[in-house]
This record gives C-alpha cells, sequence and structure tokens, in this order.
C-alpha cells in the first residue's frame, strides 16, 4: 500500500496542473547543498555554515522561483509562463552545483548552463516536473551519502587522544614567554645542503648560531601534511592519519589545533596569555571556536564558501603588534606562515621539478628575512624567551608535485625532502637541558619543553614513538605506510589498524 500512495503521489504531481514553485525551488538546491556537505564535511561542520548553506542555496532559490512564478501569471508575462518554471528549475540547479564546484565566476559555464536551460525549457517544458522528481531522487542519494559521513562521525573513537599521565595538568616552574615558529615546509638545515636542494643558507644559520639557537639536524617530521602533523604536535600522540585515506589528515585536525589541545590548554592553565598569528586562513576555514586568547585573523573576514586558503595575511607586523600589547602575562605564541611551503600540490599546476626548486629556495629566503625580523625583536626586548621554530615537514624538492607520494617513493633523497623537517631552538639563558636528545620528532617536542618548564622529567616516560608516515592513494601499496622507524632509520612497512 505504501509503494502504491507513494507512486500515486508522484504521479499526481507530476500530472497536476499546479505548478507548486516552492517544491520546485527547494529541489533545486537540496543536491548541491546535500552533495558538497557529504564530499567536504571537515569545512562545513559548523552551524553557521548549516544556516548559510540552508539560507543561501535553499531559501533563496524558493524565493525566486516564487516570485517569478508570480510575475509570469501577470497578463504582460503570461505567454512565457510555461517556460520559465522549466528554465530555473535547470539554470539555478546548474548555477548552485557550479557554485559550489567552481567557487570563481565561470562565465562559459554559467553561459552554457543559460543555453541549456533555455533549449530545455522550449523543448522539453512538458517534462519539467520530471526534472524535478529526478533532482529530488539525486538527493535522495546525496543524504545516503551524508548520513554515512554522519555516522562515522558520531561513532568516531578519539581515545587516541587520551594522555597515559597527568601531562594535561602540568605546573610550570619556569614561565618564559614561548614562541611557536612554524614555517610551513622548511626542510631541514642539513638537507638544504644536499640533492636536491644544494642551497647555501649560512647566512641565516649564522644569525642562528650567533644568537646562541641549538639545531637537531636528525629531527623528522611524523606525518606530510600540515593539519595532520600539528594535531599530532599538539595531542603529542601518534593518530596514524585515522587510517582514514580519503580524508588525508584526521579527524577534526583543525578544531584540535585551534580549539582545544592538550598543549594550549596547559600553557592558559598556567596563566598565559595566547596568541594565534597566520598567514593563512587554513586553520579556521570551518570557523573552529577560538581556543587562543588572541588571534591576527578576523572570522568575519573568512567567507563560508571560499576556494583555497584566501589571500596571504600579514605575519610579521601582527606579532609585533600582539609582542608589544602590554600584557604583563607570560605569553605562548604559535605562529604560522606559508613559507617556504612546498613544490606546488598538483600535476597539472607544476612547473617541473628545476622550476619548482627555484621558486622554494626564493621562499626559503623569505621565510629567513620573517624569521630573522621577529627573532631580532624578540631577543632585543626579551631575551631569556624561549623560541621554537619548527617545521610541519619537509619541502618536496625532488618531486614535480607533491601528491606524486600518493604512490611509493623508494628514492631515500626524495623521502627525507618529505619527512626531514627543521627544529631550531633558542633556550633561555642557553640553558640546554641534558635531555633534549629526545628531540627527533615533532609528536615528543611539546613533552620534552613541558618537561623542561616543570622540571619534571617523568613527562620522558610516555614519549611517542618517533616513526614516521606516508599515506598512499594509489597504485598498489596503497594505506598507511611507516618510512622512519623510531630511530630515524628508513623502512617501509604498512601499517594496520588496531580494532
Amino acid at each position: 500500500m505504501k509503494k502504491e500512495s507513494k507512486e500515486n503521489f508522484i504521479k499526481k504531481y507530476v500530472n497536476s496542473s499546479k505548478d507548486f514553485p516552492i517544491i520546485a525551488g527547494l529541489a533545486s538546491g537540496l543536491y548541491p547543498v546535500l552533495f558538497y556537505f557529504s564530499k567536504n564535511f571537515e569545512m562545513v561542520n559548523s552551524w553557521g555554515h548549516v544556516f548559510y548553506f540552508f539560507s543561501v542555496f535553499i531559501l533563496v532559490p524558493i524565493f525566486i522561483f516564487v516570485f517569478f512564478h508570480w510575475l509570469s501569471k501577470q497578463s504582460k508575462f503570461k505567454k512565457y509562463r510555461k517556460y520559465v518554471l522549466p528554465f530555473l528549475s535547470l539554470f539555478v540547479f546548474l548555477f548552485i552545483l557550479k557554485t559550489l564546484l567552481f567557487i570563481p565566476i565561470e562565465r562559459k559555464l554559467i553561459v552554457y548552463s543559460i543555453i541549456l536551460s533555455g533549449l530545455f525549457s522550449y523543448f522539453l517544458h512538458k517534462h519539467w516536473k520530471k526534472l524535478i522528481m529526478m533532482q529530488f531522487l539525486m538527493a535522495i542519494f546525496a543524504l545516503f551519502s551524508l548520513s554515512q559521513v554522519l555516522y562515522k562521525k558520531f561513532t568516531y573513537n578519539d581515545s587516541w587522544k587520551n594522555q597515559p599521565d597527568d601531562i594535561e595538568n602540568v605546573v610550570f616552574k619556569k614561565k618564559p614567554n614561548v614562541y611557536f615558529f612554524e614555517p610551513d615546509g622548511y626542510v631541514g638545515f642539513e638537507e638544504l645542503k644536499k640533492e636536491p636542494y644544494n642551497f647555501d643558507n649560512s647566512i641565516f644559520e649564522n644569525f642562528l648560531w650567533d644568537h646562541h639557537f641549538k639545531t637537531y639536524p636528525q629531527f623528522h617530521t611524523n606525518y606530510i601534511t600540515t593539519l595532520a602533523s600539528n594535531a599530532s604536535a599538539f595531542t603529542m600522540k601518534q593518530h596514524y592519519y585515522d587510517f582514514n585515506l580519503e580524508l588525508e589528515e584526521v579527524n577534526e585536525a583543525a578544531k584540535i589545533i585551534i580549539s582545544n589541545n592538550p598543549v594550549l590548554n596547559a600553557f592558559k592553565s598556567n596563566g598565559y596569555e595566547t596568541y594565534f598569528i597566520s598567514s593563512s586562513n587554513y586553520f579556521l576555514l570551518h570557523k573552529p571556536k577560538m581556543g587562543y586568547s588572541r588571534s591576527s585573523i578576523d572570522y568575519a573576514s573568512i567567507a563560508y564558501l571560499h576556494n583555497g586558503m584566501g589571500e596571504e595575511n600579514l605575519v610579521v607586523e601582527p606579532f609585533s603588534k600582539f609582542f608589544n600589547d602590554g600584557i604583563a602575562k607570560p605569553k605562548f605564541f604559535f605562529v604560522q606562515f606559508l613559507a617556504p611551503w612546498h613544490v606546488s600540490s598538483h600535476e597539472n599546476s607544476s612547473e617541473g621539478v628545476a622550476e619548482e626548486r627555484i621558486k622554494y629556495l626564493e621562499r626559503v629566503e623569505k621565510a629567513n628575512d620573517m624569521l630573522s625580523q621577529m627573532i631580532s625583536e624578540i631577543l632585543q626586548k626579551d631575551p631569556n624567551a624561549l623560541i621554537v621554530m619548527m617545521s610541519d615537514h619537509g619541502g618536496y624538492v625532488g618531486l614535480t608535485y607533491t601528491r606524486e607520494c600518493y604512490e611509493r617513493v623508494e628514492d631515500p633523497v626524495l623521502v627525507n625532502s618529505i619527512l626531514k623537517s627543521n627544529l631550531t631552538i633558542h633556550w633561555p639563558q642557553n640553558n640546554v637541558p641534558d635531555y633534549d636528545y629526545h628531540l627527533k620528532s615533532a609528536v615528543n617536542v611539546f613533552r620534552v619543553l613541558f618537561s623542561y618548564l616543570s622540571e619534571e622529567e617523568k613527562y620522558l616516560e610516555h614519549l611517542e614513538s618517533n616513526e614516521s608516515f606516508i599515506i598512499h592513494k594509489k597504485g598498489s601499496y596503497q594505506g598507511v605506510y611507516k618510512y622512519m622507524d623510531d630511530e630515524g632509520n628508513l623502512v617501509f612497512e604498512k601499517m594496520q589498524p588496531n580494532l
């Protein structure tokens, strides 16, 4: 009976002489929105995004359909009435789909959509309600896909973040200002000297040496992407990309980094004023709750619908402003900027190995200049600061584009180009702890720093492994693979989740 009633309802709707513009408007936006959410949920999982997409791509089309339907019933436009809703049903659907898939204005696609919708409304206007039914059917499939995403979200096990000790309640006995600089993709100094970089970085390295910085030449990242690397560093835990080949990161990585993590919470509980400064909106695109006291980026400047990371934000200027704000509390700065970054991400945007290397090295100079300016200002006014310069991964130089590593990387030179990152620290009064040999990879950096600040070496009893992992999505070797073991030796071993 239920099946028959559904069939009767569809038949009644299709054969009805009434137009039902509200239903048509709803159909035009429903599938594109559900499809977009199912494919980009990590970027739109806030109530603000839900409200924005519902308002702009559901309510606005309904209003447009109702208005033009009313207009078409006026005597001046009655002869066009039979074409209006058929045209809108296809054009608005295609326009919203285009807007979500190709955010910049694509004039050719708009023109093609107008032509196609015009032809449809002229020749097939009698069948336009079948198009509405097809749109609803597509929406059902998209809803099913989204429901799978939501199910994984609600059943996600985040126990990997649990700490084995009380480090989240650490009490600092030393409270210097702490400056954590993250120049994206800054490969280790030793790698810069070798193939495929072959770069003389002596001026900047001598600057650091003269100011009593210590570099850790065997240091490497644990993960190959910015979000995955930072999520591990700020939780002080390995996460193995959640074994999620599609996401390539870890669940809610940006929320972990920006909103709530053991590192940030420890600084706040110890009375620190916390600052987040970044050259890009990358960590803030889905507008996670701001966990830092102050940020250089205004959420109001971040669009709900965006293409990429937006315009480059200033870093040195807001850093100087916050540095000199006169707040009489110890300060923790997280300063992240996309320099020197890495080679192009996609094959179609790459200019080839040689040219990508040249551009990367130009950005190394830019990063050096930014770091020199900020470090000089710090040491002039805060000579006993704890300054940490740690990059999230290497520069990928030697590869044509970064996603080449989606397949197995066999050349050790290229593996090091991806994984060997930079760690250089200015210890207050040049008082280097004798356990700093534990600083081998990003996941353990803050455990070592907290041991130093708390003068409690017990936190070193629960260091994570220093292993590094690359995620493969193509070729014969798909999965999460270990490429460096705990001692930094190159290996190739497929990881399996603990079920």
